[in-house]
């Protein structure tokens, strides 16, 4: 089995969903109990997230400023940022639980991406 096998198309459908549960789940698990910082930084990389995915050059991108390997290395930044903050910032079993599992999930993402585009899902890569 291919170590890279999940189609950027699918890379790029979560990158959507992760953004809208950077931003919700602040919210939700009320991070502002714990971290006025771990709230804001969390919505704060669900909008990056879902801004650098649109100018992502990928099938579910709006327009392709981006390349994907570049959009990979920002992942993977933010993903290790994240498994850092769980273990260092002193956060309550909640916010850093968070904080771990999608900085974890982030980078198992990143590595098992196939780099170059495929006509995976029969969606086109974006036109740029």
């Amino acid at each position: 089995m291919k170590l890279r096998f999940l189609p950027q198309s699918i890379h790029g459908i979560l990158d959507y969903a992760v953004a809208v549960t950077l931003i919700a789940a602040p919210f939700i698990l009320d991070f502002r109990a714990d971290s006025e910082f771990a709230h804001w930084l969390s919505v704060a990389a669900g909008v990056g997230l879902f801004v650098y995915s649109l100018l992502t050059d990928y099938s579910v991108g709006a327009l392709s400023a981006i390349p994907f390997k570049a959009h990979l290395a920002l992942d993977a930044a933010a993903g290790s940022l994240f498994v850092i903050l769980a273990f260092v910032a002193g956060w309550d079993s909640v916010t850093a639980g968070f904080y771990g599992v999608v900085g974890a999930a982030v980078l198992l993402v990143v590595g098992v991406t196939q780099l170059e585009a495929s006509d995976d899902l029969g969606i086109a890569p974006a036109m740029g």
